[in-house]
């Protein structure tokens, strides 16, 4: 047999609980009673699962109705199980206060079955109503958050396999782009830790991180017997080495569908991560914070693994000797807020750094 919606009614007087009994017992509800708030309480706990309604006395022994309502107030119950309050007694101290604890509605004693009829049904509808939408709501942010999540992982799926394209290119391990996602996650962290928790939130660090993965795209734009030149570059092929910052802007603007919170870090890293804090960066130029701090962050984790990561071309120097070229501005001039971090974050990017990379102990 389908169980029915049942009602509480909880009175200290048998007569007002028979009253409202009369007025229910047609067999569209169970009904349960309860002569003290205590007592009410325990049948809550038992069936709160299947209670639409309580009628509930203000003034009785044990624990009052206010107690009661405090009660399912402490235990998150008020919010899906409805309150009438039925009182002969009522002030409007009392009123307030019923309402204050999420009673539904107030009912004076004596009261009228039909009227009564009528507003519980209101309610229970109500309650009903309001319960369905929300499960309906959560099931639907459910479902957005699931396609968020597949979409996220396929970009990030896409953005790994493109920004590889370029270190395949470049005749690298095809890891550098996971050490520099990896490596500008932890300074995010260490900045936020060091300036302020408004600097960045979760969503933005994840976006930025994903962003620098494509900080070198532009180097799919540069000829061979350039990019692969294991000797050193004459002042002309340096000159075209360095626009693929430009380059790699361009890409983005054809592939662009939206002006994004993603676009602009993508954008802004791609172009910006080779400018310096004192101007003598490329290839703009910008002094000081005029470069976007996400594009800084990425300057810095990107030098710092070319230094320590061995190359056909050339050895890897220490962790330790790394530190101190940033540090001296051997490889540009970072700004001091950013060599702060970068200081501070020291035991986590050696900690993500491998002896593999390296070649050598350091």
């Amino acid at each position: 047999m389908e169980e029915r919606d049942t009602i509480l009614i909880v009175d200290d007087v048998m007569i007002n609980r028979e009253l409202l009994k009369d007025i229910f017992e047609k067999g569209e509800y169970e009904l349960l009673e309860a002569k003290d708030g205590e007592e009410a309480i325990e049948i809550l706990e038992e069936n709160k699962e299947k209670i639409v309604l309580i009628f509930l006395d203000l003034v009785m022994p044990k624990k009052n109705g206010l107690e009661v309502l405090h009660h399912m107030s402490l235990n998150n119950m008020i919010n899906t199980i409805p309150v009438i309050m039925i009182t002969g007694e009522a002030t409007v101290e009392s009123d307030v206060k019923a309402y204050e604890l999420g009673a539904a509605d107030i009912i004076y004693k004596p009261f009228e079955p039909a009227v009564v009829t009528r507003r519980a049904k209101n309610i229970i509808e109500l309650y009903k109503h309001r319960t369905f939408m929300e499960k309906e709501l959560e099931a639907r942010n459910q479902e957005l958050l699931e396609s968020k999540k597949q979409i996220e992982n396929s970009n990030t799926f896409l953005i790994n396999a493109l920004s590889s394209v370029v270190e395949f290119r470049s005749l690298e391990s095809g890891e550098h782009i996971q050490r520099v996602k990896k490596f500008t996650e932890i300074m995010l962290r260490h900045w936020r830790a060091l300036y302020g928790e408004k600097q960045f939130s979760n969503e933005q660090i994840e976006l930025i991180v994903n962003a620098s993965a494509l900080h070198d795209i532009g180097k799919i734009a540069i000829p061979d017997n350039i990019l692969l030149k294991s000797g050193r570059l004459t002042d002309e092929e340096y000159a075209e080495m360095k626009k693929h910052t430009i380059y790699g802007c361009q890409m983005l603007e054809k592939f662009k569908q939206e002006e994004n919170e993603f676009y602009r870090y993508c954008y802004d890293i791609c172009r910006y991560h080779h400018e310096r804090y004192d101007g003598r960066g490329y290839p703009d130029g910008l002094v000081g914070d005029a470069i976007p701090v996400w594009a800084q962050i990425v300057a810095v984790v990107d030098v710092y693994d070319a230094l320590v990561s061995k190359r056909v071309y050339k050895a890897s120097f220490t962790i330790q000797e790394t530190y101190r070229m940033i540090n001296d501005g051997e490889c540009g001039i970072f700004s001091p807020k950013l060599l702060k971090c970068f200081n501070d974050a020291k035991e986590d990017i050696i900690a993500n750094t491998s002896k593999e990379q390296m070649g050598e102990e350091n």
